[in-house]
Order: C-alpha cells, then structure tokens, then sequence
C-alpha cells in the first residue's frame, strides 16, 4: 500500500519545478492530484495552461489520477473555487501544498511599490487564500481524528534574507509565521501545518547570478525532485506528529530549523537609561554578535 492511498492533494505552482516534482511524486505514492499553475514565466508574467496538462498527462500515463486547474491563488475567490474543485472532483481534500511563486528581484532602493506588492501577493496572499479555504472546509467537518496537511514553502532568503530580495524575504518570512499560526489554530480540527526552505535548480535559480548561489546549486544533487520526499512524508497520516515547525531540504541533506529563542537577556530594576542600556548591550550583546 502506498503512503498516500486515497489521499486528495492540491499542489500549487506545480507545472513545473519544485511544484510538479511535489506532484508526481504525490500521485506515485496513491494521491490524487489537482494540478494548479497559471503558467506565468519566472518573473509572473503572462499565462500558459501547457506546464500543468503536461504534469496531469504524465501522472495519468502512469496509472494515476490528476486534473489540471489554472486558478490564480491571488484571487480570493479563485482560491475559494480551487479548494471546492477538489472536493467536488475527488470528494474530499486531505492535502495543501502551496508551493506557487515568482521572483522581482531588486535592491530595496531600487524597488518599485508594484514589484513589492506583486511578490508579497503571490507569495503571502496566495498561501493565506488557499490555506483560509481548505480550513473552512476542514473546520466545517469538525473532524479531531482527521489527518489533514498543510504544507507551505519559504525560503532561505526568508530565514537569513538576501540583499537583492526584500519583497521575496520579507514573503518567505511571513509564510513562515503564518504556518505557526496555521499550526496552532487548526490543530483540533485534525490538521497539521508546516513549511520547508528548498535548496534546488529551478527557474527561479536561473535568475540568481551564479556568484550568489550555494556552492553546486546547479548540479544533479539539487534537482527539484529531492525536495519532494520530505513533503511527500509529511502529507502522510503518519506524521500527524509534527506540526508548526519548519525543514530544510538541500540536495540529499533534511534538516530541521530552530524557533527563534532568547539567547540572551538584560534584566533591570526599573526603567532604562539610555547610556546605561548602552553600555550593558555592548558588554553582554557585543560579544554574541562578534563586536
């Protein structure tokens, strides 16, 4: 029996790179899938419905079951029909991956309000359209033993940011944050939300200048297709365990983030001093942060 037997997934973004390697795998363990990309370039522009039939022919060719959908998860409404065409086609939804996106990239000074707001719709609005729907849905089943997934993508420049990507990071970021709140909200109505920070060659990459990649980002090892096991994992009933925590996935390496902590702590007896708060920042702080 295959992990996901029976299972109904939505996998956004996958027409192609990271999102259709999720996909296929997804429909090879027993998931059905709806196949949702607009088809948009790199960079969101124009649409294409090609990328995401090609994914359905090639699940279906293999004895599995897919429908393409063209949804824009932008689009509340469209969001609210993509979540409804899953249960309407497969009878349920167990399975949320949000993994659709595209880059702007530009320094914070040379940043338009338009590259900003796009990037932040796609990224943050999308994963909270999508999610808001399938939680209606689950919450409207009132189903505590139910094994439902939510499982979202960050990124790197999220956790650490990166320079050339304040609308990316600043996205990626609040993903994070959201899959917390996710976690926790919908943990009695038998879901389980979490995310993972991919490290993988994919048209996105293509737009990264090679001196800014990880050491062999373009090689075979950083094929989109060894992200999608750990997804495939945690989509599965048996990691009803894990909720609210975040993953690395980088070539054959999984790894697991910490949250944020206190490292240290200035405590005092009562309201600060400007230079007294000084002095103890640098004399605690300083040499945590190498000063």
């Amino acid at each position: 029996m295959a992990a996901l037997d029976g299972r109904v997934a939505i996998v956004t973004g996958a027409g192609r790179g990271i999102g259709r390697s999720v996909a296929l795998l997804l429909a090879s363990e027993g998931a059905s899938v709806i196949v949702n990309d607009l088809g948009t370039a790199s960079d969101g522009k124009g649409q294409d419905s090609g990328p995401a039939h090609d994914v359905v022919a090639t699940i279906t060719d293999a004895g599995g079951k897919a429908i393409a959908n063209g949804a824009d998860v932008t689009d509340h409404v469209a969001a609210e029909n993509l979540i409804r065409t899953a249960v309407e086609e497969f009878g349920r939804l167990d399975i949320l991956v949000n993994a659709a996106g595209f880059l702007r990239d530009r320094m914070i000074f040379n940043m338009s309000e338009q590259e900003w707001d796009d990037v932040i719709r796609v990224h943050l609005k999308g994963t909270f359209n999508t999610t808001k729907f399938a939680a209606v849905h689950w919450r409207s089943l009132r189903d505590e033993s139910a094994q439902n997934r939510i499982i979202n993508f960050t990124s790197r420049a999220g956790l650490e940011g990166a320079p050339g990507q304040p609308n990316y990071s600043a996205a990626k970021l609040g993903i994070v944050s959201l899959t917390w709140s996710t976690a926790q909200a919908l943990a009695k109505y038998g879901v389980t939300a979490n995310a993972i920070s991919p490290a993988a060659a994919t048209r996105m990459t293509d737009t990264v200048p090679a001196d800014r990649l990880p050491s062999g980002a373009l090689s075979a090892e950083r094929s989109p297709d060894n992200v999608a096991p750990i997804v495939a994992y945690l989509a599965s009933p048996r990691s009803g365990w894990i909720t609210g925590q975040t993953f690395r996935s980088a070539g054959y390496e999984v790894s697991l983030y910490s949250k944020p902590v206190p490292i240290s702590r200035l405590i005092g007896t009562g309201p600060w001093e400007v230079d007294a708060l000084g002095e103890q920042v640098e004399a605690s702080f300083g040499p945590l942060l190498g000063r």
